[in-house]
């Protein structure tokens, strides 16, 4: 077992940009604020929000921004002809409500059994954090859609797979993991036969809970419709239980540790649960995610980490070694017939909030899908 690298000072800085014309000259301007961190549910500060997206229209065709990863020439060229010469389908995105979405939830919180929406004022219900703070229901957790993408010529017939995205704190689906992030490009570069599946957690706020996914089956639930409006908006109905059926694997950023732990825990989706990859999301949870390595023995687990998370990896690390699980620091070829464990750290360079797009190699959710084989 290798030995890892000496930790970096906790913490990043992120930038903005701006630039103005002098002199035919271009100059850019570094501002920034700083990644607070803090212990378990309470780690990131709130991301400034540039812009918003309000929609509230059931289903909505959001356009891809210009492509940046490139598909994996090898993987396009395996696809199979189109049926007579007909075109391959062309990729297609949209925002769609979904009734088992964790939010709007107007349950209890497992840990303490309280209502989640403990404050009322005059009607306006929201809910009081651990930190003293009120996040309203209607700004917060009210946003029930989903982002899903189904790449160009995606075959459901084929062997394929289901990535379901937990964003982390401080996101919103059109600004964030669409546009900033690059979840669905990264979908599309891997030239992997998967779909994306991302539902919106707390709206732009530092908050990790799972609403709906707190409930038992609630995962799973969500995991049966997300089949019924794939195969909806793929313009094949018939095709839902199919949709329905795939392999899912979880992608975890940040923030959303919590509501993956609780997907594992109790989403009701045993063996079709193919892969978890938190990426520097490791803030708590640990038991759950130790029970998972220790008995889903055919699918695998990755951690990858900046300085932000590596003190609960190395604790993780030392409870693999203590029940003689083995694991790797980098990630090898055909995961999905290995299964395993890979805990790697990236380079100091790495900073949190570009984790999605820049942890151990660009685009890393790509280099996921292309390890599977």
């Amino acid at each position: 077992m290798r030995d890892h690298r000496a930790g970096t000072e906790a913490g990043a800085t992120w930038h903005r940009r701006g630039w103005a014309l002098l002199a035919l000259t271009v100059v850019l301007f570094a501002g920034g604020t700083a990644y607070s961190q803090t212990a378990h549910d309470a780690f990131a500060a709130r991301w400034p929000a540039n812009s918003r997206d309000n929609g509230t229209v059931g289903v909505r065709t959001v356009p891809l921004p210009a492509p940046r990863p490139q598909p994996r020439a090898e993987r396009q060229a395996a696809l199979p002809p189109p049926a007579q010469g007909q075109p391959r389908p062309a990729a297609r995105t949209a925002l769609i409500k979904f009734a088992t979405a964790p939010f709007p939830y107007s349950g209890t919180v497992p840990t303490t059994g309280q209502p989640f929406l403990n404050v009322n004022e005059n009607g306006r219900k929201g809910h009081r954090t651990s930190r003293g703070g009120v996040l309203w229901e209607n700004a917060t957790f009210g946003d029930n859609r989903v982002l899903l993408h189904i790449p160009r010529g995606f075959d459901v017939m084929r062997p394929a797979v289901m990535v379901v995205f937990f964003h982390g704190h401080g996101a919103e689906l059109t600004r964030d993991v669409l546009n900033r992030q690059n979840v669905p490009e990264q979908i599309t570069a891997s030239g992997m036969n998967a779909v994306l599946v991302a539902p919106q957690f707390a709206v732009d706020a530092a908050d990790s809970s799972a609403g709906r996914f707190w409930e038992p089956g609630g995962f799973g639930r969500f995991v049966k419709e997300a089949g019924a409006k794939l195969a909806a908006l793929d313009n094949n109905p018939a095709a839902a239980l199919r949709y329905g059926s795939l392999p899912v694997i979880i992608v975890a950023y940040s923030g959303g540790y919590s509501p993956a732990a609780y997907a594992i825990r109790q989403g009701g989706l045993g063996k079709k649960l193919k892969g978890l990859v938190l990426m520097d999301g490791l803030y708590g949870e640990m038991d759950d995610f130790v029970h998972f390595i220790r008995n889903a023995k055919s699918s695998f687990f990755i951690s990858s980490y900046t300085s932000s998370t590596r003190r609960q990896n190395m604790a993780l690390a030392e409870r693999l070694k203590a029940q003689q699980i083995n694991y790797d620091t980098s990630i090898r070829k055909n995961l999905w017939r290995r299964g395993g464990v890979a805990l790697i750290e990236t380079e100091s360079t790495v900073r949190h909030r570009d984790f999605v797009t820049e942890a151990w190699t660009g685009n890393p959710i790509a280099d996921i899908l292309d390890k599977l084989d």
